[in-house]
Order: structure tokens, then sequence, then C-alpha cells
């Protein structure tokens, strides 16, 4: 946590470093207390009790007062040098009156547990370069790339603007954070650096296989969150505004509908098989032409596979894609 905090203050008093003490039970209030009596023109400490990540995060965006918001979780960090020019960018698109930047993108790293080179995840064939763009200026958006949370800054106002509010006591939010504000993003920029250090690969880590096969249910609940919102007549209205930006939700929607039912597969419990119905059946009840697509598409028809022969079928695709991609 220190590391992650220290490589924040490098920005200096334009950063505003808001820690959300969210209930913990170990030294996490302490240290942040420590920060806030060391530099208090620049840290914050915000106490609150537990709600897990999605209430840390509301509660950052409740007291951030910066022109912009990024979240940071404390076992990652920033690249000091990307970090000021990051700030560069920002800095210089409000003094020359260039249209407002919505959503600042860099590149992120998976410096995952004992490896020496570490992937790096960038998005030059999707967006244009160093400059201010619209989802019309997109490049191919092509399936399983996608911008997580460790990869954009959004202007906070926006966020505010769209209502965006995560549910509390629920793991794997950051799709939800990634997914709802984006109809109201008009105006990006990618800096084509690798900003954010996503340490990953801890056994008990969040996203590790079988932490997030025994939270499936957490998982789910996020899948379907996403599906109200992107069936929702009100907001379809603004996705479909933009056709790059439609289509962009449309495939994390699959993607994230098909962790959800790969998931379920690798377990073969009863429970979670069940489970995986019931995100389907929600789907369709919701928008039927909606789940058909996405159950004759290339995810849909890998995924739910019949039988105890769909589901081997299912894992050793998931084991392939597993070790192709190392995402945990």
């Amino acid at each position: 946590m220190s590391k992650c905090i220290d490589t924040l203050l490098t920005g200096g008093e334009e950063v505003e470093i808001i820690i959300v003490d969210d209930g913990s039970k170990d030294g996490t209030a302490a240290i942040a207390d420590s920060y806030q009596e060391r530099y208090p023109n620049i840290v914050k400490a915000v106490h609150k009790e537990n709600g897990g990540h999605g209430s840390g995060v509301n509660a950052g965006l409740k007291h951030a007062t910066g022109r912009y918001f990024k979240v940071v979780d404390s076992d990652d960090w920033l690249d000091e040098k990307v970090l000021q020019n990051a700030m560069n960018v920002l800095r210089e698109n409000q003094n020359n009156n260039d249209p407002e930047i919505d959503m600042l993108i860099c590149n992120y790293v998976y410096n995952k547990v004992g490896e020496e080179r570490h992937k790096i995840m960038q998005y030059r064939r999707m967006f244009p370069k160093n400059r201010v763009f619209t989802w019309d200026e997109c490049g191919h958006i092509r399936k399983g790339h996608y911008i997580l949370m460790h990869s954009v800054i959004f202007r906070t106002k926006m966020l505010r603007e769209c209502k965006l509010e995560l549910p509390e006591h629920t793991f794997y939010v950051d799709n939800i954070y990634v997914f709802n504000p984006l109809p109201y993003v008009k105006n990006m920029y990618y800096l084509d650096e690798s900003l954010y250090y996503y340490y990953i690969g801890r056994e008990d880590q969040s996203v590790s296989q079988n932490i997030m096969i025994s939270r499936l249910n957490q998982q789910a609940r996020v899948n379907k969150i996403m599906i109200d919102y992107y069936t929702d007549k009100k907001n379809r209205m603004i996705i479909n505004r933009n056709k790059n930006c439609a289509k962009y939700m449309y495939n994390y929607l699959e993607v994230i509908t098909a962790i959800t039912s790969v998931l379920a597969a690798v377990s073969g419990t009863n429970e979670n098989l069940a489970l995986r119905q019931e995100v389907w059946q929600y789907l369709k009840k919701k928008w039927p032409m909606l789940y058909w697509k996405l159950r004759i598409g290339i995810f849909g028809q890998a995924t739910m596979l019949p039988g105890k022969g769909g589901r081997f079928v299912t894992k050793e695709l998931y084991r392939f894609i597993h070790h192709f991609y190392q995402f945990n």
C-alpha cells in the first residue's frame, strides 16, 4: 500500500489522493492517517464501515474534488514518469480549450507473480494515438480486447452526470465501472504509455480461478446488473447514438456473460450450472432478441455446450485461452 501511495505522491499538489479505509481490520487506517498527517494538502483519509470494493469507489467519488478521477487498488502502483505525462495531457487539454477529454486511456502492465517479463496491454490498433478523438474515429474493436479500470482516467463530473454508483458487498464491480459511463463519453485521448502496474497471481486474489468460482454468485449479480443497464430503454437511446460505442458495449457484455458460463462449466457443480442457466434466462426475459444473438454467437455456443462432453470441451477451451492470455 505504501508503494502504491508513494507513486501517486509524485504528482505533487495537483493530485488529490483519497485513501478509503473500508472498515479494514489490518493497518490500513493507521497508514491512511499517517499519510494525511504528513501530506495534509494532498492526502485525504476516509474511514467507513466495510462495504466492499464498489463501496470504496463510491466513497472516493463522493469525496473527490479533482477534475479527473482514477481508481488505484492498494496492491498496484503507477509509473511515476507516465503519471506526469498523463497529467500534462490533461493540463494542456484544459489550457488549450480543446474538446474536453471525458476518458483518458493508457496501457497497463500485468505484473504477474514469479515472472520476469510482464505482459503489456495496449490499444494501438483500437484508438488513434496522442490526440483527442471520438467513437467515430475508433479502429477495429475486436472481441477480447477491452478497456479495464486499470487503463482509464474519467472526468469526474461526467461520472456524476451518468449517476455511476457501484453495488456494495460485491466483487467484480470494476466491470460496471468501465461499462456504464461509456455512452456519456464523447471525447477520448489515448496515451500510448504504460501507466498502471496491475499486481496479479496471488492465490487469494479475487481474480484467481478458484476464488472466482467460489464467488460465482457475485459474478452473476454483476452480469445481471450489466444486462439491466444495457437493455434499459432510456439507456438504449443514449447507447445507440454511436454505433462503435454500441458495438463495443455489446462485445463486452458478451464476454462477461461468457465468463459466467465458463466458470460454471469449469466448476461443474449443480449449483453453479443452475446459476448459469438463471443468468441466461434472465437475459431472455429482458430482451429475447439479444438472448438469441448472444446464444448463437461464438462465445454463446462455446460456453453452453450440453452435457458432460460439452462441459469438458468448454474446460479445455478455457485452459487454452488462459494459457495464451495469462489473465489470472
